[in-house]
């Protein structure tokens, strides 16, 4: 099973929502891999705690070995990092990503994550792929690639119209590239319980049958502070209420996969 979060937005937590459920996969016991395709690398910091140039070969590598023909390109391998964390490995982005992507999209490189992840999928149960805030090579690659897409959202007016303009992107993309992309669901993210707007916003696209998932995820200085750890939250505080909804979120994605 693999998943993409994606949203062309910034800022409605992509990175934390990949993070956060890769690691209640692998804690339960799922052979789990994260690929970081965003040049930021928020989840490879998240997740290793490193920066810079102390960042592994990863994901980068792998594009500029496709680019010249290299070995680990023609046998779709890649540098794989080791989490601290039982059954969860990780393929690190860094800045290079940035510079390598009018490379790749000049010589068509579209389909080559589709490859390494066919190559990958024997070694791991579940893949989750975090992608950048922009429908740009990677997060096309992304999605080619994916079985499934989460799309995170936080609840305010201009992510509710750049909803519905990504809903139509992704239906195109289904139908130009990848026929079985699904929409497994709209994630609920920074979700304020006693602010009346976000509710009404959410009834409204309930109403209109969207697929908004039913675990919204609150709002909580405690992701900041597992950012700084370098900790998901289900090892930095397991028993904290964002924590449990991250394992309640995963439920229900595993129950309808």
């Amino acid at each position: 099973m693999r998943r993409a979060v994606f949203n062309q937005k910034g800022g409605v937590g992509k990175s934390s929502i990949a993070c956060n459920l890769a690691a209640v996969s692998a804690h339960e016991g799922y052979r789990t891999l994260l690929i970081d395709l965003d040049a930021q690398a928020n989840s490879t910091q998240y997740l290793t705690g490193l920066t810079g140039d102390d960042i592994p070969l990863g994901i980068a590598d792998f594009f500029k070995q496709s680019l010249a023909g290299g070995p680990a390109a023609k046998k779709h391998k890649v540098d794989i990092h080791h989490t601290p964390y039982d059954n969860l490995h990780l393929i690190t982005a860094n800045a290079e990503l940035a510079d390598l992507q009018p490379k790749l999209e000049a010589k068509h490189k579209i389909n080559k994550l589709r490859k390494l992840l066919d190559a990958l999928d024997e070694d791991y149960e579940r893949i989750y792929i975090d992608t950048p805030p922009a429908l740009n090579f990677y997060a096309v690659s992304a999605l080619i690639a994916a079985d499934r897409v989460l799309i995170p959202f936080d609840c305010d007016s201009f992510s509710r119209q750049a909803l519905y303009g990504l809903l139509a992107e992704i239906e195109e993309l289904k139908e130009d590239h990848n026929s079985g992309l699904v929409v497994e669901g709209i994630v609920v993210n920074q979700f304020q319980a006693r602010a009346s707007l976000p509710q009404q916003m959410l009834d409204e696209l309930l109403g209109e049958g969207l697929p908004v998932l039913p675990v919204y995820l609150a709002s909580s200085v405690k992701m900041r502070e597992s950012h700084h750890a370098s900790q998901p939250l289900i090892h930095f505080d397991p028993k904290h209420k964002l924590s449990r909804q991250f394992v309640e979120l995963h439920d229900v994605l595993e129950r309808q996969a």
